[in-house]
């Protein structure tokens, strides 16, 4: 930065037919945020002494609270002594600077803790489901450096540093070729494809060890799920694959614009793309009604299509995947690495569901949940009456003519807590298959984004069609 220029401005570099020059862009919130940026530890080996040394720190800070509760003539409890503000503290924060497959675990876990991980863990990981920090412009460049060559920015008439969007995987900088072509360029952090399997053996062991996850779960499924999960959204080459498949998909839609990818500028570490203009989809909260209606309805009928017609499903739920282009009236869609296709098989099981659940039948419903894995003959035919309750509740407004006011329900709260009430019995927690539980955080998010516009959608013209 030159001196005189104030830290609250984002550098970005420009290209034309002259050397390239640094400029000032004034930043917004979230710049100041990505402007913090932090070096991903890209070598497998520092990853791991990371998470040997958070290990460390785990267990010292344990190991000392539990000398004081024996001072004090108490009997300590492990896991009561693991969730400590400050050891909740350290690990948040080491995953978060870590990024990559640790960060993306506690991501995933985070989303199904009300039936996997205690509330405090759950707390603790909810916070990795923020923006992360950014690479520092050395790394960024010696990535792009390593995949485009050291002329790169000769190939470019404007190449912004300061990243539009930064998460687990990698982080997004917005472009323009000398052609005049606007692109989204999404950039990979260094060495995470390559720790994966090491990440989530190492952060799996800690969580086991740890006395935070309830007694009698096969954490390994899930890992082994989450594993593979991630290798797919580390393959740049399959996410271009996928937005190309959803482009075509929708290329006749009105309603929503999919950005197609840039051979020419792709490589193993990076994704390019069009870039589409757009705001936060947050933004319509401000909108008249009827534009947030029409917005929820069409966001609620694309599950649908994604799950009933196409058996293919964008499983990320992150608001940060849509955006608004008021001028046209479309839905930007994004972010098409956690693409996931469901086998014929558990779309009919899961249209049986919807049927039942349209007719009241909870004989029907349990059936279907039983095939699915919502469901399990080792539950208590109390606990499987509670979970059967918690189903029926969410099928009431599917099964309403009327409009459901997504902002004014109480029916997350009423949930949340029949969800805490069962997670108290902690002797056996029912994780439902991978498609599954990636369908149901795809409709949670999409129920928190309604809510967040002020939607109000009349659901069962929608969701009848498909039973």
């Amino acid at each position: 930065m030159r001196p005189g220029l104030a830290p609250d401005y984002a550098l970005t570099v420009r290209m034309a037919r002259r050397p390239a020059r640094l400029i000032c862009l004034p930043m917004t919130d979230r710049d100041r945020y990505l402007s913090r940026p932090l070096p991903v530890p890209a070598r497998r080996f520092g990853r791991m002494a990371r998470l040997g040394g958070l290990t460390g720190g785990l267990m010292g800070r344990a190991a000392l609270a539990g000398a004081g509760e024996l001072a004090r003539g108490r009997r300590p409890a492990f896991d009561r002594l693991m969730l400590t503000p400050a050891n909740a503290a350290r690990v948040t924060a080491e995953l978060a600077r870590m990024r990559g497959a640790a960060m993306k675990l506690g991501q995933l876990i985070s989303m199904e803790a009300g039936e996997i991980l205690t509330p405090e863990l759950a707390d603790i990981l909810a916070s990795l489901r923020s923006e992360a920090h950014a690479m520092p412009p050395p790394q960024l460049k010696r990535v792009l450096s390593d995949n485009w060559g050291a002329d790169f920015l000769r190939r470019f008439r404007r190449f912004d540093v300061t990243p539009i969007a930064a998460a687990s995987i990698g982080q997004v900088h917005r472009a323009e070729t000398r052609d005049g072509t606007a692109l989204a360029i999404k950039v990979q952090y260094p060495g995470i494809r390559d720790s994966i399997d090491s990440d989530i053996a190492n952060l799996g062991a800690i969580i086991r060890w740890s006395g935070m996850v309830p007694r009698g779960l096969d954490l390994a499924p899930l890992l082994e799920d989450a594993r593979a999960q991630l290798h797919e959204e580390a393959d740049y080459a399959q996410e271009a694959r996928a937005m190309t498949r959803f482009a075509d998909l929708l290329a006749d839609e009105a309603a929503f614009a999919v950005p197609r990818p840039h051979e020419a500028f792709s490589t193993r570490d990076i994704l390019a793309m069009d870039y589409l203009s757009g705001v936060p989809i947050e933004d319509l909260a401000g909108a008249a009604q009827e534009v947030r209606d029409g917005a929820g309805a069409r966001l609620i009928g694309l599950v649908l299509r994604e799950l009933f017609e196409f058996r293919l499903m964008q499983t990320d739920p992150n608001f940060a995947n849509y955006r608004w282009d008021a001028e046209s009236g479309r839905i930007v869609l994004l972010d098409f690495g956690a693409t996931r296709a469901f086998p014929e098989t558990l779309v009919a099981d899961f249209r049986a569901m919807l049927r039942a659940g349209l007719a009241g039948d909870r004989d029907g419903i349990r059936a279907a949940a039983m095939r699915i894995g919502y469901l399990s003959d080792d539950l208590s035919e109390a606990r499987i009456a509670t979970l059967l309750d918690m189903m029926q509740m969410c099928f009431v407004p599917l099964a309403e003519e009327s409009p459901f006011d997504f902002a004014d329900s109480d029916l997350p709260q009423r949930l949340t807590e029949a969800a805490i009430a069962f997670g108290r019995e902690r002797d056996i927690a029912p994780v439902p298959p991978t498609d599954a539980l990636f369908l149901q955080r795809k409709v949670a998010g999409l129920y928190l984004l309604c809510a967040r516009i002020g939607a109000r959608v009349a659901l069962r013209p929608l969701v009848a069609p498909y039973a």
